[in-house]
């Protein structure tokens, strides 16, 4: 079964063909079963395990009804499932995310090119949107920016060299979202030269040097990213880039970014508390957020942003503002109750 097989292959770019076979027939078989030995691999929490286990559990059950199967289903039955569910968007983003997880996993497996999910996930148009929405994504709350944070100091475990060097290599792209308020493609170009070896600074470059800035380092932003730098040499990575996709170097693509992000949410146990999506914009307004708290000055804020307008900031600090509020009224609430 495929819980027998070990996630750490030694040459993951050359897997065991009997393996992939016996995994192929699995999923077929068994797709419950095969889902089980997947999750266990991931590192979940208890919590959250349970969730993805009850949400895989249901498109199954929706598959079987429509007599579709892991093989045959495409984008129209996965869209017409996730546009059913009654539940608001956000809950409704979150099946989306495991079936296209889970389909990434088996199309490799099936040595398939397409994955039917990421395309419904990519159309902004599409139907299973309409539903009732939450406010925007907003912040972390204190908790939940503590929590992470904790979660990227937490022990690695027993983990293969390329498995090793993937996490740490994550937990450091969270560390400057969070930390240092970098976009996705700021991380993604991001060279080793802008790193201050020693300081807690990063230069941010752009084509248009006008635009260039230097953004600071939260500690313990500092902490992780000297900690990935050191397991990058040591791992003899190719290549300037501080966040490569592979060992030869190459940039990470912006998807997964963003599946490591989900990923690491998912770990340190934040995205079940939360009705809105922890994206990388979430925590680039939680590190603003954060300098907000200590009393930082809006234009200070928006020059470590990066914001070319004065505007923008002033906008980024009203949301914020009226978050707080919320936040502190629904405290207030709560304990009164």
């Amino acid at each position: 079964m495929v819980a027998s097989h070990s996630s750490g292959s030694a040459n993951p770019q050359a897997p065991d063909t009997d393996l992939f076979d016996q995994q192929r027939e699995d999923w077929r078989r068994s797709p419950n079963i095969a889902f089980d030995a997947w999750l266990a691999k991931q590192h979940f929490r208890r919590s959250s395990a349970e969730v993805y286990r009850a949400q895989w559990g249901a498109f199954l059950d929706w598959l079987t009804l429509r007599h579709e199967n892991l093989q045959t289903v495409g984008t129209a039955t996965i869209a017409h499932f996730v546009g059913d569910l009654p539940i608001r968007k956000p809950q409704r983003v979150r099946y989306l995310r495991l079936i296209e997880r889970v389909l990434d996993h088996v199309r490799e497996i099936e040595s398939a090119s397409t994955n039917p999910a990421r395309f419904i996930a990519q159309d902004g148009e599409a139907a299973w949107r309409n539903a009732r929405d939450n406010e925007p994504t907003g912040f972390l709350t204190s908790a939940e920016r503590a929590a992470l944070v904790a979660h990227l100091f937490s022990p690695l475990g027993d983990m293969p060299p390329g498995q090793r060097w993937r996490e740490k290599r994550d937990r450091a792209l969270i560390a400057v979202f969070l930390g240092a308020g970098l976009k996705t493609g700021e991380a993604r170009s991001l060279t080793i030269s802008c790193v201050e070896t020693g300081k807690p600074w990063v230069t941010i470059e752009a084509a248009n040097p006008a635009f260039t800035r230097r953004t600071r380092l939260s500690p313990f932003a500092v902490a992780i990213l000297e900690a990935w730098l050191a397991e990058r040499r040591l791992s003899e990575l190719a290549g300037e880039l501080v966040f490569p996709a592979s060992p030869s170097g190459r940039p990470m693509h912006k998807a997964t970014m963003l599946r490591a992000v989900d990923a690491l949410i998912d770990t340190a146990g934040i995205s079940q508390s939360r009705t809105a999506r922890a994206s990388p914009q979430t925590l680039r307004n939680t590190f603003a957020a954060d300098l907000f708290e200590s009393g930082a000055s809006v234009e200070l804020v928006g020059a470590w942003l990066g914001f070319a307008q004065v505007v923008s900031v002033n906008r980024l600090h009203r949301a914020w503002e009226s978050w707080h509020d919320a936040a502190e009224s629904q405290q207030r609430i709560e304990s009164a109750q």
